[in-house]
């Protein structure tokens, strides 16, 4: 072999290392003559190492990228797994057989077991058994467990299982639908705890871990990275993190950890159309959970702060329209009456840019600003009205004061709290709107006679006897005129029904 087909070979060799075709320590014997000017590689030598084409100009060589390892999150769940805990739970409710009023609606296997089983327990309008399973974790050594507020509604007995096997009642100290957390304790010492971060350090794109039980399949882990941030579901009271973590009914109440293996969000919600995991999980971040289990622990219940206003977005053409430099901010639809955002100077029309210099971009920000907030916090409030900036000041309001007395329980003592058993309040604008009345009266507790006739929380209150009622002192006056029993108009969803309640 000449010497020149020599030299073409051993550049072909480095240049299908400089490709990955052959790896470092490829080796090649190429045979040629025995020239002394062209030696032969040895097999097992080390192939030269590529040369880039631009390094003999002088170019500076590119910069690697940088290896991403993927994470090993088996030391989060070896450590952690042991602190979170399988919730089951027991309750009664009101039986249906269509699909809304069944106790296991929301089963996704629901409909399977319908199909072949038929409607079983109680006739309709009755009581049956309810049973549910969720997961939670101990946040202190001594029992105290975080979990979801919707994972322990309506039950009379809760049971929490650890995974040594061991089984404790749980007593709930108290929960908060607004953000759908609740606190429970157990009587039991020297458990282990799980680690709190900080929601707010949280990065999009970074990897997170859930343990939980789904489908009661205690301590199974799933892991995924966040999606984003910052979501507004439901009233917008909570800034949701969203990822894509396995997350499946059972799991609700479970810690999502970051890979440091600190608790930064409680599974809450998932977005399916089949009743399963679809891609979409969304966790209470841990910073609000935190603000609200401090306010269970100490008071043993939860206050809102309230504004006072009914906003929605800001797209392009408002941003024109109100000449803002860009589409940003809560635009104020209504603003109620006596409320703090009246005393503060706010009007329909105004733009809401930033609250407490807190930058307003969606409206959902601004509702949840002031769901975390304390009621009598200052606020000032950078507005844009009629082309111009504003700077106004108020003190936010209670949103519980909302919340009046039980309808004949206050003035007239536990015989009338015997005789109807309901805590009503009115509708707020948002409500009246999301629901299409004018008024009525949500029912926020429900006992006595009017939890054995069927009435649940979350019904709206329409009439009594035939008169519409939107006040409780009207609803009030109308038992104490009723001497046996009262017929009560409810909508619930989308359906008007009469419900006759007997008075003690």
């Amino acid at each position: 072999m000449s010497k020149d087909k020599v030299l073409n070979m051993k550049r072909l060799v480095l240049a299908l290392c400089a490709v990955g075709v052959l790896g470092a320590g490829a080796a090649i014997a190429v045979q040629g003559n025995h020239d002394a000017s062209a030696p032969a590689t040895q097999v097992g030598a080390a192939a030269a190492p590529a040369v880039p084409a631009n390094a003999a100009a002088g170019a500076p060589a590119p910069t690697p990228a940088p290896m991403i390892a993927l994470p090993d999150f088996s030391v989060v769940a070896a450590r952690n797994g042991p602190a979170v805990v399988n919730i089951s739970t027991t309750g009664s409710v009101r039986t249906n057989y269509d699909n809304r009023g069944e106790p296991f609606a929301d089963d996704p296997f629901f409909e399977f077991f319908r199909r072949f089983q038929g409607p079983q327990g109680a006739p309709r309008g009755g009581q049956a058994p309810s049973h549910g399973v969720g997961s939670g974790f101990i946040v202190s050594a001594d029992g105290l467990i975080m979990t979801n507020a919707h994972v322990v509604r309506d039950a009379s007995e809760v049971t929490v299982k650890l995974t040594d096997r061991r089984e404790f009642r749980a007593k709930v100290l108290g929960s908060d639908p607004r953000t759908d957390v609740a606190v429970l304790k157990i009587d039991a010492k020297n458990l282990p705890v799980v680690p709190l971060g900080r929601s707010m350090d949280v990065k999009v794109g970074e990897w997170v871990l859930a343990i939980g039980s789904p489908f009661g399949l205690e301590n199974t882990v799933t892991a995924g990275v966040v999606s984003a941030k910052g979501r507004a579901l439901d009233d917008g009271s909570v800034p949701f993190i969203q990822t894509d973590v396995a997350v499946n009914p059972g799991n609700s109440g479970g810690p999502l950890f970051n890979t440091k293996g600190e608790v930064v969000g409680i599974n809450s919600q998932i977005y399916s159309q089949t009743g399963g995991y679809q891609g979409l999980s969304f966790a209470i971040p841990i910073d609000v959970a935190q603000r609200i289990r401090d306010q269970i622990v100490a008071t043993g219940k939860v206050v809102h702060a309230k504004l006072g206003v009914l906003a929605q977005e800001v797209d392009q053409s408002f941003a024109d329209s109100f000449d803002l430099p860009s589409p940003e901010g809560a635009l104020i639809v209504n603003v109620e009456k006596g409320s703090a955002a009246e005393r503060s100077g706010l009007k329909p029309g105004d733009v809401v840019r930033a609250i407490n210099g807190q930058k307003i971009v969606a409206s959902s920000d601004l509702s949840s600003f002031v769901a975390l907030a304390k009621p009598g916090e200052k606020v000032t409030l950078d507005v844009w009205r009629q082309g111009k900036a504003v700077a106004l000041a108020g003190t936010l309001g209670n949103a519980t004061e909302r919340t009046l007395a039980n309808a004949g329980d206050e003035d007239d003592g536990p015989a009338a709290k015997s005789r109807l058993g309901l805590a009503l309040r009115p509708l707020d604008p948002l409500e009246k709107q999301a629901v299409g009345l004018a008024s009525g009266l949500v029912i926020e507790r429900a006992g006595g006679a009017a939890a054995s006739a069927g009435l649940q929380p979350g019904d709206v209150l329409l009439s009594v006897n035939g008169r519409p009622v939107s006040s409780v002192d009207q609803v009030r006056d109308m038992v104490s005129k009723s001497s046996k029993s009262v017929a009560l108009l409810i909508q619930r969803g989308e359906e008007r029904i009469f419900i006759p309640v007997r008075l003690g």
